[in-house]
């Protein structure tokens, strides 16, 4: 990247602002610095131009500017003006802009040359000032009103004023004959017949009906088509519960006598297999629609939580993941550079107004849309406008005009319509698939609908809102009124629109019926996933984990190998030198040096690996330097991926936005698209988690248990009291293992939903991060990782703890004092770094053979049988044996409330008896003190705790 000034090139110095300014002929040009991140995995912005203006357009511009003017008003104003509103409830007033007097334009019948100023494709033109007029008014102040003129791209914005003018100028956008029009008719009568029928037959069920809003189908169908046509396959759909059950069975084919089932009390699976389930408006479906002569189009709609807009980007990270796999990027990165996200996939998400403006992550996944590693190549979102939030008016709701108006920090083009208006509709969306489909970013479709019910359909809205109500009682519905229009114009008689709605009553009576003798269909695992088995199959299996010294000592070389000409920071010279020195000696192996042995390996193996997060190319503690960047050019390569060209996987490093709730989900649905995938969150500091706990309470936890969905899904959350203070301290394992359903009775076999683990040694991560790919299923890992013991001597591995034979280990036993067990008086039992801490005092103490440290590395599932092999020589050599607990988190923290009984059941099974003594902080509302002495004194304290009276 580099600045042109006066034919002389500069290159950027290292403290350079982030734009580069290119001077030509006195005008000022700022562009984004473009950064130096272009490894697997990152794929560049399209690039777009239009021609420019001809210097006769330029010229006539200039001649006509008050036209010019004039013209640009009404393409940036005339959504105020626009009938967009169902309800007229917007607060409308003369829009002085769109007036041409105000640029000086006064005589309706004086003629202009319109080239260069308005587009309709003809090139010269004489039109007099009462038909440009009309003409532009026809465009941008009618039931459909486009906000693109605040798009900082004079491409896009060119793009979208010959689309528009041109198309309106000759034909309408998308020709809606009279086919068309039928099959809308048909999407929103059987839209109104279901919750018709769903109100009579169950008049206290909350099905969140589509009542006001059914323009929503059409709206979808002429997507789903548009998407199809241009030879998209898969498309990823997000959506709330809103309208769920008319899209389902109106549009994604699902079985009604399925949903009734559901309604009646059961389970939409096999119950066999242990499913808790999830409410009805959070079911599912995956079809392959069929659209005239193009190609099949699969719709997947994702399962999601009732925390709104959860679900978008766990949407979004499918999407790209799918992308990926379906192009076969990932098999030779270097002859793809010409393949473009989008092409075959597409997300949906579709969003509700309050939510689209009042959550967090909506903003968060808006930001992710165009990054290099996370873009999926741009999602339409449709935003179903009830102009009200649960009860809460727009005013309260949202301090910008629109709703939609958060979607402009992404630089987002926005598309108003009127929802009673379903033709209209269509014609939006054909737009916004158009622009989408041309630049590959996302565009917001703000659907302007009103609910007929309350929330849901036992609510009374005119409680709070009994004016809008008022209004919504007194009007048609919107496929009545649309359906008379039809009659009116001779398009359906009226005998067919009834026999429409009369013969799917009748389909719907007719599954009802089928619901006593309906049993759901068998749960396969299907495409990717084929081959994988339920955790708690008789089938579920872990193959080796260790790996040959010949490869560790490959895979270790390469991830340090930096090729001739490439000059790294004289300060990484450290770095190399010492991984190479514990590779050959085989001893002194660190944790970024195992992590890369494991990713290595698995990538030698076919599989891929994604790590994301803040900084994770380097890493927060500057100890992984998996990325390695040109100190000359800030050329970035992966060494992984550069030198071990025989491996079929990749390494994917993606340094995120300072996100965390947005980026896990993101990983998420990338961990549900792809198996062979080893996905990884890393936190900059375990609590930054707390910014994602609802992607962890809602998916990572109970995913699987109520969706019957697997994810591989890893969480590194750097843990331990170091002196940081309050925060950064503690990735809350606590929080951790209560969302766990692990057993408390040893003789019990849960299938727990989420393992998780505090490793001490780089083996022991080694390990658990292969673990994950070699077992055929899937589970979540939640690994309290390290801060401190990541250049720790004394926490490092050999070679041969990582050979073939070599396993995770559950719990690490104390092998030294098993020599000679009945000289030992304590067992102490813990988790995590303070084992170090305590290894060094019992030493300075001389109790080596009175004090055993038992390490429990995997909190849940709960190691019963582990544990107690290891406390097993104790207990047989000493009746008078005293085990404690020792942590140092808190009391109310930590690991303590999770182990206390489980222990205790293993010392019963053992014949021990005085049960566990917890050593360590007293009760605290915070993690760790932020006074230093403070902190110090506690920690002596907790130290002094474990070996007090002996």
């Amino acid at each position: 990247m580099y600045s042109v000034s006066a034919g002389r090139v500069h290159l950027p110095t290292r403290n350079a602002l982030a734009r580069v300014t290119q001077r030509s002929s006195g005008r000022v040009l700022v562009v984004r610095r473009k950064y130096h991140d272009e490894s697997f995995g990152f794929r560049k912005a399209r690039d777009f131009t239009i021609p420019d203006y001809t210097s006769d357009q330029l010229t006539n511009r200039a001649t006509n500017a008050p036209l010019l003017r004039y013209a640009d008003s009404l393409r940036t104003h005339g959504h105020r003006a626009a009938s967009i509103d169902p309800l007229d409830l917007l607060r409308r007033e003369r829009v002085a802009a769109l007036d041409p007097i105000r640029y000086g334009l006064d005589d309706p019948d004086r003629t202009f040359d319109i080239d260069g100023i308005i587009w309709t494709g003809e090139g010269q033109q004489e039109w007099s000032l009462e038909n440009i007029t009309s003409f532009l008014n026809s465009v941008y102040v009618g039931r459909i009103a486009y906000e693109y003129m605040d798009l900082p791209s004079k491409t896009e914005r060119l793009w979208f004023a010959k689309l528009l003018e041109s198309q309106s100028a000759l034909e309408p956008m998308t020709i809606i004959d009279a086919g068309r029009q039928k099959n809308i008719h048909a999407l929103l009568a059987k839209s109104e017949v279901l919750d018709n029928f769903l109100q009579v037959k169950f008049p206290n069920l909350k099905r969140y009906g589509l009542e006001g809003g059914e323009s929503m189908l059409p709206a979808l169908d002429a997507l789903f088509e548009a998407a199809s046509k241009a030879g998209i396959t898969q498309l990823i759909l997000a959506m709330p519960h809103r309208g769920r059950l008319n899209l389902l069975t109106g549009l994604l084919e699902y079985n009604p006598t399925s949903l009734f089932h559901k309604i009646k009390g059961g389970c939409e699976v096999d119950e066999s297999l242990g499913v808790s389930g999830d409410v009805l408006s959070h079911l599912v479906a995956s079809p392959t629609l069929q659209y005239g002569e193009a190609d099949d189009i699969k719709v997947s709609l994702l399962p999601n939580p009732s925390h709104l807009e959860a679900v978008s980007p766990v949407a979004l990270g499918k999407a790209r993941a799918k992308q990926f796999r379906l192009l076969k990027t990932l098999s030779d990165d270097k002859n793809n550079q010409d393949c473009m996200l989008g092409d075959k996939v597409m997300c949906v998400q579709l969003h509700g107004d309050a939510s689209f403006t009042g959550q967090g992550v909506v903003m968060e996944t808006l930001g992710l849309s165009g990054l290099p590693h996370f873009t999926s190549g741009g999602s339409v979102h449709i935003v179903v406008n009830n102009n009200i939030g649960y009860t809460t008016p727009a005013s309260s709701a949202r301090s910008s005009f629109y709703c939609s108006d958060i979607a402009k920090m992404i630089n987002c083009p926005v598309l108003h319509v009127n929802g009673d208006c379903p033709e209209d509709v269509v014609r939006a969306v054909d737009i916004a698939f158009k622009y989408r489909n041309h630049f590959r970013k996302d565009i917001v479709i703000d659907l302007i609908v009103y609910r007929r019910w309350g929330h849901n359909e036992l609510d009374e809205p005119a409680f709070t809102q009994p004016l809008m109500y008022e209004k919504i009682r007194s009007r048609s519905s919107v496929p009545k009124l649309y359906e008379d229009k039809l009659i009116s114009d001779g398009v359906i008689s009226v005998e067919a629109a009834r026999a429409v709605r009369d013969s799917y009553k009748a389909s719907l009576n007719a599954a009802l019926t089928d619901v006593a003798s309906y049993v759901p269909p068998p749960v396969t695992f299907e495409g990717a996933w084929k081959g994988m088995v339920w955790p708690a199959s008789p089938a579920a299996h872990q193959d080796e984990t260790g790996v040959s010294s010949a490869v560790l000592k490959d895979v270790g070389k390469a991830s340090v190998h930096v090729p001739e000409e490439f000059e790294i920071h004289p300060r990484l010279n450290r770095h190399v030198k010492n991984r190479l020195k514990s590779i050959e000696t085989g001893e002194g192996v660190d944790w970024a040096s195992a992590e890369a042995m494991a990713f290595g390996s698995l990538m030698l193996e076919g599989c891929d690996v994604r790590i994301a997060g803040q900084d994770v190319g380097r890493g927060t503690f500057s100890h992984r330097h998996a990325m390695l960047v040109n100190q000359k050019t800030e050329g970035v390569i992966v060494p992984l991926n550069h030198a071990l060209t025989e491996a079929k996987g990749k390494l994917e490093l993606a340094n995120s936005s300072l996100s965390e709730m947005a980026v896990l989900g993101f990983e998420y649905g990338a961990s549900w698209e792809r198996p062979d995938l080893l996905p990884i969150w890393e936190a900059q500091f375990g609590d930054f988690f707390n910014g994602a706990q609802i992607i962890i309470d809602t998916f990572i936890a109970s995913s699987e248990t109520k969706w019957l969905k697997q994810s591989g899904i890893v969480l590194l959350l750097p843990h331990g009291l170091d002196g940081a203070g309050p925060e950064h301290s503690s990735c809350r394992i606590e929080r951790m293992l209560q969302l766990t359903n692990d057993s408390y009775n040893a003789q019990e076999k849960l299938n727990v939903n989420m393992h998780v683990v505090f490793p001490t040694t780089p083996a022991q991560y080694f390990h658990l991060l292969r673990r994950q790919i070699k077992r055929n299923y899937r589970k979540p890992l939640i690994v309290a990782a390290p801060k401190g013991l990541l250049r720790l001597p004394a926490a490092s591995s050999k070679l041969t703890d990582m050979g073939p034979g070599t396993v995770f280990q559950p719990v690490l036993q104390d092998l030294a004092t098993l020599s000679d067990p009945k000289a030992v008086q304590r067992v102490v039992l813990l988790s995590g770094k303070i084992y170090y801490d305590l290894a060094k005092e019992r030493a300075t103490r001389n109790l080596q053979s009175q004090v055993a440290l038992i390490r429990i590395e995997e909190l849940a599932p709960f190691p019963f049988a582990a544990l107690s092999e290891a406390l097993a020589p104790y207990a047989h050599a000493n009746t008078q044996l005293e085990v404690l607990w020792v942590q140092e988190e808190p009391r109310n923290q930590g690991a303590w409330s999770h182990v206390q009984e489980r222990i205790e059941e293993v010392l019963k099974g053992l014949g021990i008896d005085g049960g566990v003594a917890y050593r360590g902080r007293k009760e605290d509302a915070v993690a760790a003190p932020g006074i230093g002495k403070l902190y110090g004194a506690q920690q002596l304290a907790v130290i002094d705790s474990a070996f007090k009276g002996l």
